[in-house]
């Protein structure tokens, strides 16, 4: 068993909350890709705490709240003050008589649909309902999920709701979790937020936050959450696995090849040297990681432990897999 001391603790931005190192990311046990028995999804979150895992993050759009009910059924009892928990606005669940069986990838969920709506009393029922899932009357860190689309609205109605809750204390922290991270920089450099979700654009594979985005969160004190860290399996099951949620392109499979390939050359797995990296940005206050076994979790917190030498990273950076001036592990990290 892992101590949340062990497992390392980072004050997450401006605000008085602390988040472990490690964010268990609660997609997977909401059926993405595949179902994902009751029991499982229990021993997960078990082994998750066990680990010294001690903040969670989820979302109505995962499973149709199903992720949100089983991380609230795990934690219902537990001292409330022991844990940070995420979850996220921007998507209503309507129930209904239709097949949804893997309806935006996810199986075995309940008979709901998502409705987009990022309007001041959408978030308000948002919030609502997912507190209610997940047994709690507070929600430490709200996001506002994907407004790809609804930039504007994001902007002058979700943000300020979430706000006031923030000054009510029924939320901690405000932020926004996107895939992209030119539109978190947009946000970013308008709103009050506390800290930012970002996934899979800041990895071994693709650095594209360094360029705007993490620069500007440093100077405004925004925290800045790491997801897809493993580029959601290529960087943890090796190539042949996807990429951003779909088959991966021909030059990042010969990419992650090549990577995996130095990995071995120095006894490092490939998951363990993708992890470190992105921790290493001195922007990055957590990374966020999706399971859906109790063995997934156990793996992920171990690469934490693991020695990761410099010297392949300068590898990576003299064969051109990292672009030049890359924050590289082994230096000491500069305390957010």
């Amino acid at each position: 068993m892992t101590s949340p001391k062990e497992l390392g603790s980072v004050k997450l931005g401006r605000t008085g909350l602390h988040v472990t190192r490690m964010v268990f990311g609660g997609g997977p046990i909401g059926g993405l890709f595949a179902p994902v028995r009751e029991r499982t999804a229990r021993a997960t979150l078990e082994a998750a705490w066990s680990a010294g895992i001690r903040a969670f993050d989820t979302a109505p759009h995962y499973g149709v709240g199903l992720s949100e009910q089983r991380i609230g059924s795990f934690l219902r009892g537990l001292p409330r003050d022991d844990y940070v928990l995420s979850t996220k606005v921007g998507r209503l669940l309507v129930p209904t008589e239709e097949d949804v069986e893997g309806a935006e990838s996810f199986y075995g969920t309940p008979r709901a649909r998502r409705v987009s709506d990022y309007s001041r009393d959408g978030v308000l029922a948002s919030l609502e309902s997912s507190m209610a899932r997940l047994g709690t009357d507070r929600i430490d860190i709200a996001l506002v999920h994907d407004p790809d689309d609804h930039m504007e609205q994001a902007l002058d109605e979700a943000l300020p709701a979430l706000a006031d809750l923030r000054a009510g204390g029924v939320v901690g922290a405000v932020g926004v979790g996107m895939n992209s991270s030119a539109p978190l920089h947009w946000f970013v450099s308008r709103a009050d937020l506390d800290c930012v979700l970002v996934a899979g654009r800041y990895t071994l594979l693709d650095t594209e936050a360094a360029r705007m985005l993490l620069p500007e969160c440093q100077r405004r004190g925004v925290a800045v959450l790491a997801g897809g860290v493993f580029n959601s399996g290529i960087l943890a099951d090796g190539p042949g696995a996807t990429y951003d949620y779909a088959t991966a392109p021909g030059e990042i499979t010969r990419r992650a090849k090549r990577i995996h390939a130095r990995c071995i050359r120095y006894g490092v797995a490939l998951p363990a040297a993708a992890l470190h990296f992105t921790l290493a940005h001195p922007a990055v206050t957590a990374a966020l990681v999706g399971v859906r076994k109790p063995t997934e979790i156990i793996s992920d917190v171990s690469y934490l432990h693991t020695e990761v030498p410099v010297a392949l990273y300068e590898d990576l950076t003299a064969e051109g897999l990292l672009p030049p001036g890359a924050v590289l592990p082994g230096a000491t990290r500069p305390t957010l």
